[in-house]
């Protein structure tokens, strides 16, 4: 257990100390109109520290079949893919990649790429998931510099569920999406209050839910030095009667295809959990 709060700079203060748009948070809506966001990397090292540092491969020597969230946040998640994600008819040569991936990735069942690449850190869990299509072990946290083994611009969308809060050197990571990524390819980062608690990072195990959802905003923004992504939202995607709340914080690589892209489903549903600032 931490002895004592993180020590954060008045930068980190007063960026974390930003109240949410509106109590109880709108559903739907994009959260980040009128947050201001720092020049730089406004957390230090200790920020970024877990209470268990030991190698993950030794947690994930065993599977861990579980889903992590609850049935109704797995129907608002599939939801969003759904409205967020290139139309794949046959023949289509779109290319996703899933970070942190598992046995399910939550992905629609009619979403068909040609390529559905899962990353993650367990063969068995990976070999489970019927959506995949290739699948890499491959542990984010260990090593020197931080390199995801794809080619440039090799994917169309980027997917993460509930487990950014792990990633020990997120702007590296981020700025790994932004190359891997085709030009207007979006990554989206999904994830609930949900954690193995000693795993996670502790910027995020000491902070509220909004300001989760200002911190990988923040990831987002400072990438490649602000100029990695475009279009940085958050919506707060929770069913209505969903117990588990489920957040998205998405953005799009700039070039050509960054406008919407055509073909894409929307069915029409609408889809909450205030916040307040915990660590300020």
């Amino acid at each position: 257990m931490w002895r004592k709060p993180l020590a954060l700079t008045d930068v980190a203060r007063a960026f974390l100390s930003q109240p949410p748009p509106h109590k109880p948070l709108p559903r739907m809506t994009n959260l980040l109109g009128s947050i201001q966001f720092p020049a730089a990397m406004p957390f230090g090292e200790d920020c970024f520290t877990r209470e268990d540092e030991a190698d993950d491969s030794i947690m994930y020597r065993s599977p861990i079949l579980c889903t992590h969230i609850d049935d109704d946040a797995i129907v608002a998640l599939t939801k969003h893919y759904r409205r967020t994600l290139p139309a794949t008819p046959p023949g289509n040569a779109v290319a996703l990649l899933d970070l942190c991936s598992s046995w399910v990735s939550f992905l629609p069942p009619e979403f068909t790429p040609c390529r559905c690449v899962g990353l993650g850190m367990n063969s068995f869990e990976l070999g489970e998931n019927e959506q995949l299509t290739e699948r890499t072990v491959h542990n984010l946290n260990k090593g020197g510099a931080l390199r995801l083994p794809f080619d440039d611009g090799s994917f169309d969308v980027i997917t993460n569920v509930v487990s950014v809060d792990y990633i020990t050197r997120p702007l590296q990571l981020f700025e790994e999406m932004h190359r891997v990524l085709r030009p207007g390819g979006v990554a989206v980062m999904s994830f609930s209050n949900r954690m193995f608690w000693h795993k996670a990072v502790r910027i995020w195990t000491e902070a509220s839910e909004w300001q989760r959802v200002l911190i990988c905003s923040l990831y987002f923004r400072l990438a490649r030095g602000g100029e990695a992504f475009e279009a940085v939202e958050a919506l707060l995607i929770t069913e209505p009667e969903g117990h588990d709340p489920m957040y998205i914080v998405q953005a799009r690589k700039p070039g050509a295809g960054s406008q919407e892209p055509e073909g894409r489903q929307s069915p029409s549903d609408t889809d909450n959990e205030d916040g307040v600032p915990s660590m300020v």
